[in-house]
């Protein structure tokens, strides 16, 4: 097991302590998790690194889970790590112009993507360095027309499409790099940095898609706007105002289609095709409400999770408050990310200094997030879900059981005594013949019956050899078959 896979605890703790900064909006307590989680991220590369430190074999690092370095990122973190090592890091870094490669960036938000599901279900862009994104509003059909475009339906269908300017919104990530951990190289400094910066980014960009409120400052949008937000109430100071959440009290299909026909009117007041919907929730919310309530147990004993009514993709998010959940078309968000031509590159920083051994160092990206229309996401109550009740069916089976087995109306003993479940009987005579009678429970039953191979009538005396006879009695009630089998021994007296 790697190392960096023990980190699992630490991350959801991180990401716990990174919502409440959040929220908060406490700078102080944002920088420290950032510290308190890198601290962990550096034991686990330090300590992954040093069990490999003979491993100079390309092949066997990324056997290993090593990322191996192309000869671009190899020289740009020794470039780093020479400033980092310097006697003024600061100056060093302030002439420092290089931004991370983008097979670095492209390496990050895939990580990102893989452990976070929020973000590679939505539609995320990585964009690299471009500032501008082209995105269209409409989500629905699209007329087209024969002839001359006049100025009105040039005019409607320059309103479909917008810009998307990836400057407007800054996420910045903290860096604590100890002195430790630049004597490992580039190969290891880049796993912790795309371990910190994937962490990171992941969890500032996770909030900003569920939550973040669009707020504007001189024209300049420095929040995305949050499937949460109702697109059509916008205030200066709070940005937009969160949507009226929808009360439901269970996930059954009278409840949970009208939502998805609802999501089905596209902004342009036509009907959309949808064939996969997102439900985001809180992992508490998860375990004691949805899974309650969509949970199915098997003939075979397993159970089953995640049983909707209509295909939906469940995801779990921390950023997701307890209590409500989004429902929405996931592809109708679009997130897009760039470095810019101010971001991306690696910054001393000295307004938090934890360590006396330890630099902290600052990154940004830029990027912008929204739904893509008003109607993509709906937010609902979730906190008088119940958990499903299955209906019961009591079915009841044909009986083809007998209710009584004689021989000679009961003067002879059949052994063992009668009883319904058994099916076995041995009884034994001195008689050359005697009747045999075989009752069924149900009275709808057919009896039928074989003496030593030969069909008889139970209703007439049965003859018997000397020796064993052999009665087999079937009873057939619609589908269902019993047989008894009664071995009479008759012996002459004298």
């Amino acid at each position: 097991m790697k190392n960096l896979d023990l980190l699992k605890q630490q991350k959801a703790d991180f990401a716990a302590k990174m919502k409440e900064a959040i929220q908060n909006n406490d700078e102080q307590v944002f920088a420290e998790a950032f510290v308190e989680f890198a601290n962990a991220v550096q034991e686990a590369v330090i300590a992954e690194a040093r069990g490999l430190v003979q491993s100079v074999d390309n092949t066997v690092l990324a056997g290993r889970g090593v990322r191996v370095l192309t000869s671009q990122e190899r020289e740009y973190y020794q470039r780093i790590i020479n400033a980092m090592k310097s006697n003024n890091p600061k100056e060093a870094l302030t002439g420092f112009n290089d931004v991370l490669p983008e097979t670095v960036i492209d390496a990050i938000f895939e990580d990102i993507t893989e452990e976070h599901p929020l973000l590679s279900v939505i539609n995320f862009q990585n964009t690299a360095a471009l500032i501008k994104y082209l995105y269209s509003t409409m989500d629905g059909r699209h007329l087209a027309w024969w002839g001359k475009l006049c100025s009105d339906i040039e005019k409607e269908l320059n309103a479909e499409f917008k810009l998307l300017n990836l400057e407007q919104t800054k996420l910045s990530a903290y860096v604590p790099v100890c002195k430790a951990m630049l004597d490992l190289g580039p190969v290891w400094l880049d796993r912790y940095v795309r371990t910190i910066l994937g962490e990171a980014i992941a969890n500032g960009l996770e909030d900003g898609i569920i939550n973040g409120r669009g707020i504007a400052e001189q024209g300049d949008i420095f929040e995305p706007i949050g499937m949460i937000r109702d697109l059509s109430q916008f205030n200066p100071a709070n940005g937009y105002a969160v949507k009226v959440p929808v009360p439901i009290a269970d996930l059954l299909p009278e409840t949970y289609l009208p939502l998805i026909a609802d999501l089905s009117i596209g902004p342009n007041g036509l009907n959309r095709r949808i064939t996969e919907v997102l439900l985001v929730v809180n992992p508490q919310d998860y375990l004691r409400k949805i899974v309650p309530a969509t949970i199915y147990r098997q003939p075979d004993g397993r159970y089953v999770l995640d049983i909707f009514p209509f295909p939906t993709r469940v995801v779990q998010s921390a950023y997701m408050d307890e209590g409500t959940a989004v429902l929405g078309l996931a592809k109708r968000y679009l997130m897009a990310m760039g470095i810019g031509d101010k971001g991306g590159r690696i910054e001393y920083s000295d307004e938090y200094h934890f360590l006396e051994d330890e630099r902290v160092y600052l990154t940004k990206f830029y990027g912008t997030g929204r739904p893509l229309d008003n109607n993509s996401f709906i937010l609902l109550n979730i906190e008088n879900v119940k958990p499903i009740v299955p209906a019961i069916r009591v079915v009841s089976w044909p009986d083809a059981t007998l209710s009584g087995l004689k021989v000679a109306n009961g003067s002879i003993d059949i052994s063992p005594a009668f009883d319904k479940n058994i099916h076995y009987y041995t009884a034994e005579t001195g008689n050359v013949a005697d009747p045999v009678t075989a009752t069924a429970t149900d009275p709808n039953a057919v009896i039928e019956a074989t003496l030593n191979g030969n069909p008889t009538d139970l209703s007439s005396t049965q003859a018997w050899e000397e020796g064993q006879n052999v009665i087999i009695i079937t009873v057939t009630n619609r589908n269902v078959v019993e047989m008894y089998v009664l071995v009479v021994t008759y012996e002459p007296e004298g």
